[in-house]
């Protein structure tokens, strides 16, 4: 094969002559990487790639040959964003026969994808007639040129799978998963990419690598100054506390491995701007392809740096003010861009790729800003300035609302905010019934930034601190110092209010690198209490972090996922060990554990005499009684928390406990709303722990109920024999006004 700069250096005396035509492309691309075929797949709308231009392939199929996005190989490259290099292409699974480009003579074939902003908009393919697989420094090569290929498609009728001929005045409705609750209504501003790129070739790969290192540089300098100015920025309080996020992506930022990346391309002849962008392509299409929900929400980060480094290097166009109350959208949003949108003043977020456990939503909930996420298809309909709702309490995003819809919205928003001011005069009182029953409302919270809301709410205290949260926010587990300062900042904020930490719940969805293996059923699995009893020393380093930020004070310490009271035990035992070790000891330590695992069920009176609490974890509680994994979409409504079963063995254990002076509370998203918190406190579990939007409707909501008139009312819909009781409950309390 010929040198790589000479195949750089014949494609920049290419494009010199002007807009250089595709046939130009495929053939000069079969002459320097020595291919016999060489073709140009284009993205049309309708998901249709049509045969654009080819070397060595029949000419008479071009503009005729078709394939839809996913089918034959070519099809599949364009659907997954993933190389295709294949010794024998026709005898592939995804073979797509067409007789009319005659290439049945040719086995092996490379396909690579033709990507701009992470958008398809063709395939680039070679093949030979010999079967072989293409070696890595080709692969590197045809990917350069798709790369500059994109450029000149972007311009050139290539589409990104848009909607054929959607007009821009259409409303369309998108539903995606809330990020932060709320609601919010205006103009749409888009989060751009930075100035594109015109120079994708150099002559001097040492002048591009100290432009590169300038441009680090810089950005690094930009992100310490965003951070450090975070305190002004509206939400100063929220955000100077979100340590752990913005630790962690400090962490990326400074990671040497994807910057060594990009200078090896650029010592392959091109600019510093084009590696980076090449880089950031090729970090999108890995992390892609990885299915653990976490680790993908870090692609949003890396590509947050990317357009950084990119502004750093070409400079950053003029920011036009935004409208009063505008709404951002974004494929995919970094927590920096977020912070810096958010000191613009924007009311709203709607991202098309974002889930609850990335960094960027983790601020927004501190933030206060009204978001969803997983809009798939929204960008493509949008327009800078175009209406919009955001609607994060139902997971709706409404591009251009009919005028009514949009008033109807407007006036919500507004009586929402009435709600609010009126809700607000709850927090300083007690949470009770009319009838007197007292309750404790507690806050289930994972970060420091968290913390405010205490106060805000009136909370009696935190009835579950998510330890692992703040680990995976930094990406890795804190040593014992780091452990100690973030626990102790929970206990300082808190005063005199309890806390209570669940040690790591890792495994499942939540995963750190190094820490869990990869398993088909991980919510079953290697997880949580499990990995700590298996890695003591892992668990041991949390324990004594833990008793040294008790420093003295009161300590309660939950393991999360135990199956037996052996499990218990020797999780027990473990904390006293520390505790012998630890000066000085705490003033009252409580050690419990979490009822998740049903088979705890039938070890009650073991359990009752090991543990001085027990807190129901009603998310995982429900699929493992009904072996239904909540993150399937199909089964997430099939099995319901107000069932004969759930609310049978809420009450047996309420019993068993109640006799043995053991407190039991409930910590899952079963607490935090009403109906559900109703029924729970009838059951005789009168201390809840939830997120903190929950604290004041539910305190709120008890001040009307006569607890033991609902306990007759509970009876006798139990009685009546149904599996499913909440249509009788709901009915009962929308006629007592007590939901809506």
């Amino acid at each position: 094969m010929n040198s790589p700069r000479r195949l750089l250096s014949r494609l920049r005396n290419l494009r010199a002559h002007g807009s250089a035509p595709l046939s130009a492309l495929v053939q000069l691309v079969a002459s320097e990487l020595v291919s016999e075929v060489c073709s140009i797949y284009v993205q049309r709308p309708g998901d249709i790639l049509e045969l654009a231009a080819t070397e060595g392939l029949n000419p008479d199929a071009v503009g005729h040959t078709r394939l839809r996005v996913g089918e034959g190989i070519v099809g599949l490259c364009a659907a997954t964003g993933a190389v295709m290099n294949l010794p024998d292409a026709q005898n592939h699974p995804a073979f797509a026969y067409r007789p009319e480009t005659g290439e049945e003579p040719f086995a092996s074939l490379l396909a690579v994808p033709v990507r701009r902003s992470g958008r398809t908009l063709g395939v680039l393919v070679v093949q030979n007639r010999t079967p072989r697989n293409f070696a890595d420094p080709e692969i590197d090569d045809l990917e350069t040129v798709a790369m500059l290929l994109a450029e000149m498609l972007s311009g050139d009728g290539a589409t990104d799978g848009s909607p054929e001929g959607l007009a821009a005045t259409v409303p369309r409705t998108f539903t995606g998963t809330p990020l932060m609750s709320g609601i919010a209504v205006g103009p749409i501003v888009l989060l751009r990419a930075v100035r594109p790129i015109v120079r994708l070739l150099a002559d001097d790969p040492g002048a591009e690598q100290d432009r590169l290192d300038q441009a680090v540089d810089r950005m690094q300098r930009g992100l310490e100054d965003l951070f450090a100015d975070v305190p002004n920025n509206g939400g100063a309080a929220d955000v100077n506390a979100s340590r752990e996020v913005l630790e962690a992506y400090r962490l990326v930022a400074s990671d040497a491995g994807w910057l060594r990346r990009v200078a090896d391309v650029i010592r392959g002849g091109t600019t510093a701007e084009a590696a980076v962008q090449r880089v950031a392509s090729e970090l999108h299409d890995r992390m892609r392809r990885i299915s653990d929900p976490y680790l993908r929400e870090r692609l949003a980060d890396m590509e947050d740096l990317a357009n950084r480094l990119l502004t750093s290097l070409t400079g950053e166009a003029p920011r036009a003010p935004i409208p009063e109350g505008a709404i951002l959208l974004a494929r995919r949003l970094g927590p920096a861009e977020l912070l810096d949108w958010h000191a613009r003043g924007i009311a709203g977020a709607a991202v098309e790729e974002a889930s609850p456990a990335g960094h960027a939503a983790i601020l927004a909930r501190a933030l206060g800003i009204p978001a969803i996420g997983g809009l798939r298809g929204m960008l493509d309909s949008a327009e800078q300035g175009d209406d919009a709702v955001v609607d994060a309490d139902d997971g709706q995003f409404l591009l251009r609302p009919e005028t009514e819809v949009r008033q109807a919205y407007t006036r919500a928003q507004e009586a929402r905010n009435a709600k609010y001011a009126e809700l607000a005069t709850w927090r300083g009182r007690p949470a009770a019934t009319a009838d007197g029953v007292e309750l404790k409302l507690m806050l289930n919270v994972g970060l420091s930034l968290e913390l405010p809301q205490l106060e805000r709410t009136g909370a009696d205290g935190i009835g579950l601190f998510r330890t692992e949260i703040a680990m995976l926010a930094r990406g890795s587990v804190a040593d014992v110092a780091e452990q100690a300062a973030i626990y102790s900042r929970v206990l300082d904020e808190a005063g005199d209010k309890p806390v209570i930490f669940r040690t790591l719940d890792l495994g499942a969805d939540k995963l750190l690198p190094g820490t869990v293996s990869g398993e088909e059923n991980p919510a079953m699995g290697w997880r949580s209490l499990r990995v700590g009893l298996d890695r003591p020393a892992l668990l041991r380093r949390q324990l004594r972090a833990l008793l040294l930020a008790a420093g003295g004070r009161d300590l309660s310490v939950m393991f999360p996922m135990v199956a037996t009271v052996v499990e218990f035990r020797a999780a027990k035992a473990l904390l006293l060990a520390e505790a012998k070790r630890v000066r000085p000891s705490p003033g009252t330590l409580r050690i419990g554990t979490m009822l998740e695992v049903p088979a705890l069920m039938w070890q009650l009176p073991q359990l009752v005499k090991e543990a001085d609490f027990i807190s129901i974890g009603s998310n995982d509680l429900l699929q493992f009684l009904f072996a239904a994994d909540r993150g399937t979409p199909s089964l997430y409504d099939r099995y319901d928390f107000l069932s004969q079963p759930v609310l049978d063995l809420i009450e047996q254990l309420v019993v068993a406990a109640k006799s043995a002076c053991v407190p039991v509370s409930v910590c899952g998203e079963a607490a935090s709303r009403p109906l559900e918190a109703l029924v729970l406190a009838a059951l005789g579990v009168t201390t809840l722990s939830m997120p903190a939007s929950g604290i004041l409707p539910i305190k709120a909501m008890f001040a009307q109920v006569d607890l033991q008139s609902f306990r007759s009312v509970l009876t006798a819909i139990r009685r009546s024999g149904g599996f499913g009781l909440r249509e009788p409950l709901a009915t009962w309390a929308r006629e007592q006004t007590l939901i809506t």
